[in-house]
């Protein structure tokens, strides 16, 4: 189902073009790489001059090119037609000495220009077009200690390139006779024909599939999703590709949608945990698919442009009173197939991490279920978050290279599938808020948000409040509510400490009552009768405020608090911390 839906992607792809008109995938055969330099020949085969072929940014990177595809060198000697790196294509590469490289920068690699040059003459000699002739002239007397006589930049060296006639723009491979060539070259005598898994119809069976490239953490080489090089992976006598029957040319068009998917550029790649996370849609008409595709990438990815983004995530909320799709958003529709594919590296292949086919319609109500989860009042953000800025609450010091590969995948497949979030999630938050005592609104909407899910799946039997609660009988919240009450006083009575009770006792009340409270029940009467001197009302509304919470909690401090009653302690606690805020806000709104 994968690997069908890849191959539908790629025919949709093949007939749309990018911003300069050219075609997004490469046709069957050829494929998109980084070519680093053009060497531009004469019609006798001389070489007039090399041009980089490098982007315009700060920091230039070779341009991606449609060229014959490579071969896959797991192991021996394979050129590439009429394109290679340096020391397939000049027979030279960069000095692996460090010492020597200053005065020697290059090194001979006779043998791989041996066989590119063999392979070239062999398949070109009979040609008369007048590009693969020069390149022919070229390739025979070229030398690989020509390299520093005709002045070539050491920059070249290792790059991939290709060749063009008279001027850059003349690419040799891209010439008719080049391309009627090489369309005999795929016509492979060896290939067994067979049925084909994808397609369902009798072709060449594809021995060795085309690598994926840019799965986060894999190899430059790139891997594959199917491959098979021990006996032991084979079964009936057969060999490679042919254990998992796939043509030629569906297995070309399965890897060149994921090698498109994959690229940063394209914007339908997330990398989410240590997963390369890849997504698309299948509708009725490309724009369609599109707009859902544009839709998911900005809800994971917000706009910097604050009106823009609350355009998105408008969508979600109206979604999440019960509105339809097709209301809010006429250009989304609900029944668009939109598929979510996580990649992670293992060695020389790619292992799928997990797989998504739903509607857009449930994949958008499960979106907006995750922003209703975390709705808290007062709300916990300006801006809604995106996931990775959600996860940042659970890392040490707030750094991204601290947070927990294996929590964010997790946490990110319960926000698309509407599953429960990880129950890690919720001791990750109690860690931090216990290490460095800032219990924020993302953080306690994110326990929230914890606690709501497990409540609406089944498996805990109370629901978490949303905003403050003055009848929730929930012991745990309570205490966060008396927590608060008591930090309150303290802070009217002494004003600002260096250390005050949240800071001393918070890790401890919320994980131990019985040990802390009693304590700071007899100090909050100290601060009560001193507040009472300068701030009476002020007093007399606190002391209210604990009464009022500790007529509704048993006669003793329980000895302990479960992980889940822990994050509703803190739940407890924002609220009536921040019902604070809102008075004094009230009251000066009133006094003004």
């Amino acid at each position: 189902m994968i690997l069908a839906s890849l191959a539908r992607y790629y025919r949709r792809l093949a007939v749309e073009t990018d911003e300069m008109g050219n075609p997004k995938v490469p046709p069957y055969g050829f494929s998109e790489e980084k070519i680093g330099w053009i060497l531009v020949l004469d019609t006798e085969g001389r070489l007039k001059t090399a041009v980089p072929n490098l982007t315009a940014d700060k920091k230039p990177q070779p341009k991606l090119m449609s060229v014959p595809r490579p071969e896959k060198r797991t192991s021996g000697i394979k050129p590439n037609f009429l394109w290679d790196k340096t020391a397939y294509a000049l027979g030279v590469e960069a000095n692996k000495n460090k010492a020597e490289a200053k005065e020697k920068p290059f090194t001979t690699a006779e043998k791989t220009f041996d066989a590119f040059k063999q392979y070239h003459l062999n398949l070109l000699q009979n040609s008369d077009d007048e590009g693969l002739q020069a390149l022919c002239r070229f390739l025979q007397n070229w030398q690989p200690e020509n390299f520093a006589t005709e002045n070539l930049p050491a920059e070249m060296l290792d790059a991939n390139i290709a060749f063009s006639l008279e001027k850059p723009t003349a690419l040799i491979h891209k010439r008719e006779a080049a391309q009627g060539l090489w369309a005999g070259c795929l016509k492979s005598d060896e290939a067994l024909e067979g049925l084909c898994l994808i397609s369902g119809d009798t072709a060449p069976i594809a021995r060795l599939h085309p690598a994926i490239k840019g799965v986060f953490g894999g190899q430059s080489s790139g891997g594959s999703i199917i491959s098979f090089n021990k006996e032991a992976f084979a079964s009936f006598g057969k060999e490679q590709g042919a254990n998992a029957p796939v043509s030629e040319q569906s297995a070309f068009a399965y890897t060149t949608a994921l090698n498109y998917l994959l690229r940063s550029e394209n914007n339908h790649c997330l990398t989410i945990g240590d997963a390369s996370t890849v997504f698309w849609a299948e509708a009725d008409d490309n724009a369609t698919a599109q707009a859902a595709e544009g839709f998911f990438a900005q809800v994971f990815t917000p706009p910097d442009d604050e009106q823009e983004s609350a355009k998105v995530f408008n969508v979600l909320e109206q979604m999440g009173k019960g509105r339809p799709l097709q209301e809010i958003a006429p250009e989304l529709s609900a029944n668009t197939r939109f598929y979510i594919l996580g990649l992670a590296p293992n060695a020389a292949r790619i292992s799928v991490r997990f797989w998504l086919d739903t509607t857009f319609g449930q994949l958008a109500e499960n979106l907006a279920q995750h922003w209703q989860d975390l709705a808290l009042e007062p709300c916990a953000w300006k801006t809604p978050p995106s996931i990775w800025r959600l996860l940042l609450q659970t890392a040490v010091l707030g750094k991204s290279e601290n947070i927990s590969l294996v929590l964010a995948g997790e946490m990110t497949h319960a926000v698309i599938c509407g599953t429960p979030y990880p129950l890690s999630l919720l001791s990750q938050l109690i860690t931090r808020i216990r290490a460095d005592g800032d219990v924020n609104s993302l953080r306690v909407a994110m326990m929230k948000a914890v606690l709501e899910r497990r409540f609406r799946k089944g498996f805990i039997e109370e629901g978490v409040p949303m905003s403050l609660n003055n009848e929730n009988p929930n012991r745990a919240y309570l205490l966060g509510r008396l927590f608060a009450v008591l930090e309150r006083i303290q802070y009217q009575a002494l004003g600002e400490l260096n250390a005050g009770i949240a800071d001393r006792y918070y890790g401890s009340a919320s994980a131990v009552p019985f040990s802390v409270f009693p304590r700071l029940l007899s100090g909050a009467k100290h601060h009560l009768s001193r507040l009472r001197k300068d701030k009476a009302g002020m007093a007399v509304n606190l002391d209210k405020d604990l009464g009022e919470i500790i007529a509704k909690l048993p006669e003793t401090f329980p000895r302990h608090l479960s992980i889940d009653e822990q994050g509703r302690f803190a739940i407890g606690y924002y609220h009536q911390k921040q019902s604070y805020f809102a008075k004094k806000e009230t009251a000066e709104t009133i006094e003004n």
